[in-house]
């Protein structure tokens, strides 16, 4: 059965065949804690009988979400700790977090701000409360980049993106405007020519961060909606998440970043997974993560190699951890792993 709607809870996943009846009870005990909402298109991509299926581990509750493992605290990467004003999130010099929603499309079960996401968690900045966040933005001028996310900024309407980014267009010394979204593939078609337009921001140099995490998300909707923001003339970067049995094999990335690629967007990061309560059943290890890294490397195009990085627990920013192929004793690795002297004897 094809979802109509948007699916938003235990039953309404079992009601479309997504999920087994029996696990009723114990799935509306992990969306009573933590949010669900589905698509349309994403729910169409679900293979139910499947329990692998790499769409239906990133956004199908999981009983596996209320067993909490070691290190796992509700802000793993330390917002609130960088957060001077409510909705700004201020870790390093020349940029902030602006967050003016905390609703999401749909919702990821590895997120890191799963604790305040959804109906429950964080409000959405009133009106006084984001007049304090613009207001902080252009009292500190050493602020060049204003990354809008949440939740995710293209839930809200056009008109309040337009806003946003006319009210950024007034401060001068931002110079760089960067939403961070998933609409574009799991509500495509909520990318309209008046969404694009509503990104700009007069003098500002706007771009898009779409987070997507296997290449099946990459469907001729979702690549149509990219073609119009970046047709509209707003270039576009990726964000994905290392998830165990998602894309944590050379082929499942390659493939992925080869996506982006051929869809005119950058690769930029590829996250390690962050410990966020109850997210551990899709973890890798540091070390799984270099040796997928390594594996990728020569495979594919240099276009199709992001970036593996670290968000430092507590907030202390995040670091690239990619694999190292200069040794101290003067040998250099090649992609295959063979050895060669450098700098070469003559």
């Amino acid at each position: 059965m094809t979802a109509a709607r948007t699916l938003r809870s235990a039953a309404a996943l079992a009601e479309v065949g997504l999920v087994a009846p029996e696990r009723l009870a114990a799935l509306e005990a992990v969306a009573a804690r933590y949010a669900v909402a589905i698509t349309p298109d994403m729910a169409e991509l679900i293979d139910p009988a499947n329990q692998s299926d790499p769409i239906g581990r990133q956004f199908l509750p999981s009983e596996a979400e209320l067993l909490e493992s070691p290190g796992e605290v509700a802000d793993p990467i330390g917002d609130a700790a960088h957060s001077p004003v409510e909705g700004i999130v201020h870790r390093y010099p020349d940029r902030v977090l602006l967050k003016p929603t905390h609703t999401c499309a749909i919702y990821c079960r590895f997120c890191f701000r799963r604790e305040v996401v959804g109906p429950g968690g964080a409000a959405n900045l009133s009106p006084d409360q984001l007049d304090a966040a613009f207001a902080y933005i252009a009292a500190h001028p050493e602020i060049w980049e204003v990354i809008v996310t949440g939740g995710d900024p293209l839930v809200l309407s056009p008109r309040r993106l337009g806003d946003l980014g006319e009210r950024l267009a007034a401060i001068d010394h931002v110079k760089v405007v960067r939403f961070h979204t998933r609409v574009p593939v799991v509500d495509p078609a909520a990318v309209t020519d008046e969404m694009v337009a509503a990104l700009k921001a007069s003098g500002k140099t706007v771009y898009v961060a779409l987070h997507a995490n296997h290449v099946r998300e990459l469907t001729p909707a979702a690549r149509a909606a990219i073609g119009r923001i970046i047709d509209g003339g707003i270039p576009m970067l990726s964000q994905t998440v290392l998830l165990k049995g998602v894309n944590d094999d050379p082929e499942a990335l390659g493939a992925l970043m080869r996506g982006f690629v051929e869809s005119r967007i950058r690769p930029y990061y590829l996250h390690h997974g962050d410990h966020a309560p109850g997210t551990a059943h899709l973890r890798t290890t540091v070390a799984e993560g270099r040796a997928l890294m390594r594996a990728i490397r020569g495979r594919f195009s240099g276009l199709c190699q992001p970036t593996y990085v670290l968000d430092i627990p507590d907030g202390h920013g995040k670091v690239p951890i990619g694999p190292d192929y200069l040794a101290v004793d003067g040998e250099v690795e090649d992609p295959n792993g063979g050895a060669h002297l450098y700098p070469p004897k003559g």
